[in-house]
This record gives C-alpha cells, sequence and structure tokens, in this order.
C-alpha cells in the first residue's frame, strides 16, 4: 500500500516543500504542534527508524545535516526538537521513516 509521504514525494499531492534533494524532501506539517514543524522525510521506503540497515545510516546523517540547515534557515537552531516515532504505541501513524523538526516556541517534557 502506497503511504501518504510517497503520493507527496511522487508530486500526487501538494505540499509546502522546503527542501529536496534525489534522498530527501522537508515539508510543513499541515496539522502543526508548533510555530516551527518541518517533516523530514527520506524518499526511500523505510517503516521506521528500527527498520533501517545498516546501509541506510549515512542517510540518517544526511536527514540530520538537512535538519541542522533548515533549523537555521527559520532562525530556531538554539532551540528545537528533532524526533521520530516508532510504532503505533509511539504514536507513528505513517509508516514511512521521517523526522518532526518542532520549534518556535517554548517546548515542554521529554526532559
Amino acid at each position: 500500500m502506497t503511504t501518504l509521504f510517497e503520493k507527496i514525494i511522487a508530486g500526487e499531492i501538494p505540499s509546502q516543500k522546503l527542501f529536496e534533494n534525489d534522498r530527501i524532501i522537508a515539508i510543513k506539517d499541515i496539522n502543526p504542534a508548533a510555530p516551527v514543524h518541518i517533516l523530514i522525510i527520506p524518499k526511500k521506503v523505510i517503516p521506521n527508524i528500527q527498520s533501517l540497515a545498516e546501509d541506510d545510516l549515512p542517510l540518517v546523517a544526511e536527514i540530520v545535516k538537512v535538519a541542522q540547515q533548515l533549523a537555521l534557515d527559520v532562525g530556531i537552531q538554539d532551540n528545537y526538537r528533532l524526533v521520530t516515532n516508532c510504532g503505533v504505541d509511539a504514536g507513528q501513524t505513517i509508516f514511512h521513516l521521517h523526522f518532526h523538526l518542532v520549534g518556535g516556541r517554548k517546548l515542554h517534557g521529554l526532559g
């Protein structure tokens, strides 16, 4: 079954792209949890972080680099959260690995 993110990557569903290259796309979240809420999504279909293979690890490093640049671009480089959910009980609703870059206000919880 094709996920929502696969349809966005294919251009079948419109999105507000903030970054794109051959391996990664970053879009504004349509239901933001904070003033800045960006989804950073690998184009390779990987269900979640637990499903990463060793040869996928450079992709994760690239995602972190993209997150750092996007945080700088939107002015939250000193205060943000980068998170991914793994599994239904952790809040994952789309089973295509993605990271939430969240900031723009004081964030509470998680220590």
